[in-house]
């Protein structure tokens, strides 16, 4: 795909996406940055976030292409400014992961890093593990060891929808509050791609077939999902743990520590 790449000096602007059409036809936007012949990160956000949302505001976009790299990031089917199908069937693990390869593809990229966080972290773990030959390193971030979104009270959710029935369960009452947080998003959307993590074709993340890639894992100190994120880590052949200090899930991504871990292991390669 000849995309035109942002400037250095116009980090904290979105370039105007580039339209990717995946397997199913679902169109996906995708925003590129830095030298064009660069070393190539690949970025996919967490649920109810996108792309400026996690790596842009955040400063990971800046100091990627400050340390030598070019950045490919995608909107996540259902966020940003990609397509947002309501049907649970066209959100399954897999599908998530067949997008970020239909993307990789389209702009002629045969290697890259990945870095993601929390559902796209999900998808890494996927990717990472199907896809090692291409692959070289990569960052999963806030990473959960079951399937995401699997607290998300979804009858709870589509009362509210249907006519504004208050939602009474808390942690319900935060996916809320995260969705109505990025401007754009869509809740039933949302609730769809939930309800297709559960469908049969996604399992928790299997230690015994883990990644055989370098991969760092990095979840906050007070994020609930810190010890099962380091049991992935523990389980990958070549995996490694970084405790993101004083963060949580929500917070992680702005964090200069997490940022400087991440940019240090990668420049191991």
């Amino acid at each position: 795909m000849d995309a035109v790449a942002v400037p250095l000096s116009d980090l904290n602007s979105m370039p105007t996406p580039q339209q990717v059409y995946a397997a199913d036809g679902t169109r996906l936007a995708t925003y590129t940055w830095g030298e064009v012949d660069a070393r190539v990160v690949v970025l996919v956000h967490g649920f109810a976030s996108s792309a400026r949302d996690t790596w842009v505001l955040t400063g990971w976009v800046r100091q990627l292409t400050q340390a030598g790299y070019r950045v490919l990031a995608l909107d996540q089917r259902g966020h940003g400014l990609s397509e947002k199908p309501h049907q649970a069937d066209a959100y399954g693990i897999r599908t998530l992961a067949t997008d970020v390869e239909t993307v990789m593809d389209a702009y002629l990229v045969d290697e890259a890093f990945y870095a993601g966080y929390s559902l796209g972290a999900r998808v890494g773990w996927e990717v990472v593990r199907d896809l090692p030959q291409r692959i070289g390193r990569a960052v999963l971030g806030g990473v959960p060891d079951g399937i995401p979104l699997a607290r998300l009270d979804l009858a709870q959710v589509r009362a509210y929808l249907a006519d504004g029935t208050p939602v009474a369960d808390p942690v319900t009452q935060n996916y809320i509050a995260l969705n109505e947080r990025v401007p754009g998003n869509d809740l039933s959307a949302l609730v769809a791609l939930a309800e297709g993590l559960r469908s049969s074709s996604t399992i928790d993340p299997d230690p015994a077939n883990a990644p055989a890639s370098p991969i760092l894992f990095a979840t906050g100190s007070k994020d609930a999902v810190i010890e099962g994120s380091r049991a992935l880590a523990s389980a990958a052949p070549e995996g490694r743990f970084f405790e993101i200090p004083n963060r949580n899930h929500f917070n992680a991504p702005g964090s200069r520590d997490f940022k400087d871990a991440a940019i240090g292991f990668l420049a191991e390669s």
